[in-house]
């Protein structure tokens, strides 16, 4: 089957018809890391920029390697010229941060005629993922952010109530500030995690019909950094 992928080690002036080969299998195994990562993803809303961004990553980085090719000089032009660039992107989880290395690792071993090492690595990476995903290792969560609500008194009957009706909906959950005011009532914020199939209205509606609870509110954080 690797005979499909002769390696090639001569960097210096490929001819047009190895660089169009290369640089389309570069797309297509990074598209393949891409749908891997679209399927594992975990959370609410997938970010199809960042698809994009790992279909079309390995693209760059395989330009960039047939341009050094094996000259140290040209490797330092291209290191002092994308040193120019700066990336202000916050990629805060690992998870996407090994995606995006493993896309523009694909785009390197194409970059030097490297189909073997690029074929094999995309297919055993993508299994890999694919069975993590499907074991109790998932990133699966639920849908993060914070509760907040008052109480007219400090009732512990009345806030078991609460505790129990957010226990249903949530798969864990936490106090973080409790606050007293002048009036007898008290403020309460949680961190929340709610249930992957749990019903946002539901879940306040239920909330709201416990006595003496006011002022319920729930903001989901920002998930556009993607699980």
């Amino acid at each position: 089957m690797f005979e499909l992928f002769p390696d090639q080690p001569v960097y210096d002036y490929p001819t047009l018809l190895n660089v169009t080969y290369s640089l389309i299998w570069a797309f297509v195994l990074s598209s393949i890391i891409a749908i891997t990562h679209k399927v594992t993803f975990t959370g609410h809303q997938y970010p199809k920029n960042f698809f994009q961004a790992l279909a079309l990553g390995s693209i760059v980085s395989a330009m960039v390697m047939m341009a050094i090719g094996d000259s140290l000089a040209r490797g330092l032009g291209a290191f002092g010229a994308l040193a120019i660039i700066r990336f202000r992107t916050r990629i805060q989880d690992a998870r996407n941060i090994l995606f995006i290395f493993a896309a523009l690792s694909v785009g390197l071993a194409i970059g030097i005629f490297g189909y073997t090492i690029a074929f094999a690595g995309t297919i055993i990476y993508c299994t890999m993922a694919l069975i993590l995903h499907f074991t109790p290792f998932s990133t699966k969560t639920g849908m993060r952010g914070r509760l907040l609500f008052r109480l007219s008194d400090s009732d512990p009957t009345k806030l078991a109530k609460v505790t129990g009706v957010i226990g249903k909906y949530c798969a864990d959950f936490h106090d973080v500030e409790v606050t007293s005011r002048n009036s007898g009532r008290f403020d309460y914020e949680y961190e929340i995690e709610m249930n992957l199939d749990a019903d946002n209205t539901a879940f306040l509606t239920e909330l709201q019909q416990v006595e003496s609870i006011t002022r319920v509110r729930v903001t989901f954080k920002n998930i556009q950094e993607t699980n």
